[in-house]
C-alpha cells in the first residue's frame, strides 16, 4: 500500500482504506473502491489532500476516455485565436504580479493598495468578450503544474465573474476579487513535507492543514484590507450545513463574500487539468455540484453560477460517455447537467437516462 497526493491519482487505482471527510462524519468513499474519473474528482470536490491506494492497478473497462482529446481539440481551436493569445500572456502577468504581492505581504511591506491585485485581474477581463467566455479561456489554459498562484488568480476571476451574475456593485467585485486571489495565501505557511507525505497523515498533521485558513487571516489582520476580503480568507472552506473548517459556521455566520469564493475555490479545483486528462468537462463538476453539494453552499449563489456555466453551452457540441455526439438543445433546469442532445434526428434527454452523462465539449 502507498499514500498517493489526489491530484497524482489515477483511474483504475485502487482504495485501501475508506476515505472519510475531515471531520470524519461522513463516508466519501469506501475501501476496495477502483478509482475512477469522476470518483478522484469527488475527492477533490471534498478537499481530499491524499488517500491510501494498493500498489496494483486495476484496468477500467468502462466507456469512459480518459485521454480527452475532443475537449483538447476544443481547446486548441480557441487557442488560435489572438484573443486567446492576449488572455495568455495577461494571465502570466497577473500570476507574476500576484507572487510579487503576496512576497511583499510575507516580507512585512505594506506599501501596496488594492490596484496592485485588481489591474492586471481587470486586463484580463477586458480581453475577454463576455463574462462568460473567461470560463472557455481557463478550460483551454490550464496546465498540470496547478500552482497555489495560478489556482488563486483562477479563483479571482471565477469570483468576479460570479459576483457580476449576483449583481455586485464595482466596488464590491474589486473586494470579491481580491478576496478570491488572496483566499489561499494560508497555504504557503504549511510545511511542503506535510502537505507530500507519503506516509499517513497523523490527526495532528491533518489539524495542521486545516489552519491554512486561520493561517492566512492571520497573516492579514493587521493589514488596511476590507473585512469582506479577511473573512473570505478564513472562511472559504466553511459550509453552509456546518461541515466545513476551520470553525464549523452554518449558513448566515458565514461571510457572503466568502461563499462565493468557496464556490470558485471547488470548481476550479474540481476541473483542473490530470496527467492523465485534460481539463475536466465543466458538465462532470455541475453534476457533482448538483448531487453533492447543493445544500453546503448558499442556494442563490450556487443556482445562479450552475445555471449560467450550463447556458454558457447551450448549441454547443458534445461528446456522451457512450461516445455519441450531438449538441445541447435543451437546458433542464431541475438537473442542469443533464441537457437534451440531439443526436442527428434523435433527441436524447439526459435527465431519463441516468446512465448517460456529457464526457467531453467538443
Amino acid at each position: 500500500m502507498k499514500r498517493v497526493l489526489t491530484a497524482n491519482l489515477l483511474p483504475g487505482m485502487t482504495l485501501a482504506e475508506n476515505v472519510y471527510t475531515y471531520n470524519n462524519e461522513q463516508l466519501i468513499l469506501t475501501e476496495g473502491t477502483t478509482l475512477t474519473d469522476q470518483s478522484i474528482t469527488k475527492l477533490e470536490f471534498y478537499g481530499i489532500i491524499n488517500v491510501m491506494v494498493e500498489d496494483s492497478i486495476t484496468p477500467i473497462k468502462d466507456n469512459v476516455s480518459y485521454s480527452d482529446n475532443s475537449t483538447l481539440s476544443y481547446a486548441q481551436r480557441l487557442q488560435q485565436t489572438n484573443e486567446f493569445k492576449q488572455f495568455k500572456a495577461d494571465f502570466e502577468n497577473a500570476s507574476s504580479s500576484f507572487e510579487n504581492c503576496i512576497n511583499k505581504i510575507i516580507n512585512g511591506e505594506c506599501d501596496f493598495n488594492l490596484i496592485d491585485f485588481t489591474d492586471p485581474i481587470y486586463n484580463l477581463l477586458q480581453q475577454t468578450c463576455s463574462p462568460s467566455n473567461v470560463f472557455d479561456m481557463l478550460h483551454s489554459l490550464r496546465q498540470y503544474d496547478d500552482a497555489t498562484y495560478i489556482h488563486c488568480v483562477n479563483v479571482s476571476l471565477i469570483s468576479n465573474v460570479l459576483g457580476q451574475w449576483l449583481k455586485f456593485s464595482d466596488e464590491d467585485l474589486k473586494l470579491l476579487t481580491v478576496a478570491g486571489l488572496l483566499h489561499d495565501v494560508g497555504k504557503i505557511m504549511i510545511p511542503d513535507q506535510i502537505i507530500t507525505k507519503p506516509s499517513k497523515l497523523t490527526d495532528y498533521e491533518y489539524t495542521i492543514v486545516q489552519t491554512h485558513p486561520m493561517e492566512g487571516f492571520k497573516l492579514l489582520k493587521n493589514l488596511n484590507l476590507d473585512i469582506h476580503i479577511k473573512n473570505a480568507v478564513l472562511m472559504h472552506h466553511e459550509r453552509c450545513d456546518g461541515s466545513g473548517y476551520p470553525l464549523h459556521l452554518s449558513a448566515d455566520q458565514i461571510d457572503p463574500f466568502a461563499k462565493i469564493v468557496a464556490i470558485a475555490d471547488v470548481y476550479d479545483a474540481m476541473t483542473s487539468a490530470r496527467v492523465y486528462r485534460g481539463p475536466l468537462c465543466p458538465f462532470v463538476a455541475i453534476s457533482l455540484f448538483e448531487s453533492e453539494g447543493l445544500q453546503k453552499y448558499d442556494t442563490k449563489a450556487i443556482i445562479t453560477f450552475l445555471t449560467n456555466i450550463v447556458n454558457t453551452y447551450l448549441l454547443n457540441r458534445v461528446r456522451l460517455n457512450n461516445g455519441l455526439e450531438g449538441d445541447i438543445v435543451y437546458i433542464n433546469r431541475d438537473h442542469l447537467a443533464k441537457p437534451t442532445i440531439r443526436v442527428g434526428s434523435k433527441y436524447i434527454d439526459l435527465s431519463q437516462n441516468p446512465d448517460l452523462y456529457i464526457e467531453a465539449i467538443i
